[in-house]
C-alpha cells in the first residue's frame, strides 16, 4: 500500500475549504509527502478510481492515504468511503483514510455506521496533529503490507480465564477491565468512542457515564504499564480510545 522509500507518499486530500486544503498539503509538503486535491466527492472517487488497471486512460497512482472531509459537495465523505471500501480493486478496497468532521458528536454516529475509516480528526485541528496521524496511519498500513496481516501484538487474552498477559506477564484486571482490553483489541489502530466501549464492558446493559469509561482506562494503564510494558492506549479528543501497538511513545 505504501509508496516505495525513493517515493514521497501520495495524501489525496480532499476538502471544499481551499484554504484548509492549502494549509493541509503545506504542512504534509513540509513533512515529505507528496499531495493532490479534490474539492468535491464526485472528483476525489474518479481521482482514485483512475488507478484502476482497466481505467479507460493510462492509470494514475493510487493515493497511499486520504484525508477526506464529511461534508463535501456532489457526493459526501460518507459514500466516498463506503465506495472506495466496497471496490472490488483490492488496492482501493484497503486505501487507508482519515474522516475530517466539523462535530466532535457526528463521530460517535460514522464510528456506530462502521464505514471502514482508519482514523477521524474533529474541526478544527492542527495541521501538524493531522501530518502525525497520516504519519501513524500510513506506518500501520506498511506494517501491515509486509506481512499481509496485521502487526504482532505482545498482548494475549484468555477469554475462558478472564487472563490478559502482554510478552508473557500477567495484567491483574478487573472483568471490567479485561472486557474494555478486549474490546480495544479487536479493533487495533481503530478508534471506538466511549458509547461504543460502554457497550462492550457491562453485561447487564447498565447506564454510566463517559466518565466511567475514562477510569477504567486510567486504571487499565496504569497496570499495563506497572507490569513493564509502554502504554499502547490513545486518547483521541473528544472522541474515545484506540489500541496502536505501533505508536511512538
Amino acid at each position: 500500500m505504501s509508496a516505495p522509500p525513493s517515493v514521497s507518499p501520495l495524501v489525496l486530500v480532499v476538502e471544499d475549504e481551499p484554504k484548509l486544503a492549502a494549509l493541509l498539503c503545506d504542512y504534509l509538503t513540509a513533512s515529505g509527502y507528496a499531495t493532490e486535491t479534490a474539492d468535491t466527492g464526485t472528483r476525489a472517487l474518479a481521482r482514485i478510481r483512475a488507478s484502476e488497471p482497466d481505467a479507460k486512460s493510462p492509470p494514475t497512482r493510487l493515493p497511499d492515504a486520504v484525508l477526506l472531509d464529511l461534508m463535501l459537495p456532489e457526493l459526501d465523505g460518507l459514500s466516498v468511503c463506503r465506495a472506495v471500501r466496497a471496490s472490488p480493486d483490492p488496492r482501493i478496497a484497503r486505501l487507508p483514510i482519515l474522516m475530517l468532521t466539523a462535530r466532535v458528536d457526528e463521530i460517535d454516529r460514522l464510528l456506530g455506521l462502521e464505514l471502514g475509516a482508519d482514523d477521524y480528526i474533529c474541526k478544527p485541528f492542527s495541521p501538524r496533529e493531522a501530518v502525525a496521524r497520516v504519519k501513524a496511519v500510513l506506518r500501520r498500513a506498511h506494517a501491515a503490507d509486509a506481512v499481509d496481516a496485521p502487526a504482532p501484538s505482545p498482548l494475549r487474552l484468555d477469554e475462558e480465564r478472564l487472563e490478559a498477559r502482554i510478552d508473557g506477564a500477567l495484567l491483574p484486571l478487573t472483568p471490567v477491565e479485561f472486557r474494555l482490553l478486549q474490546a480495544l483489541q479487536a479493533r487495533p489502530g481503530r478508534v471506538m468512542s466511549r458509547a461504543q466501549l460502554i457497550d462492550s464492558l457491562y453485561l447487564d446493559h447498565r447506564v454510566v457515564s463517559d466518565r466511567t469509561v475514562d477510569s477504567h482506562i486510567k486504571n487499565l494503564r496504569r497496570k499495563i504499564v506497572d507490569s513493564g510494558a509502554r502504554d499502547p492506549v490513545v486518547s483521541v479528543y473528544g472522541v474515545g480510545y484506540k489500541l496502536d501497538w505501533e505508536a511512538e511513545a
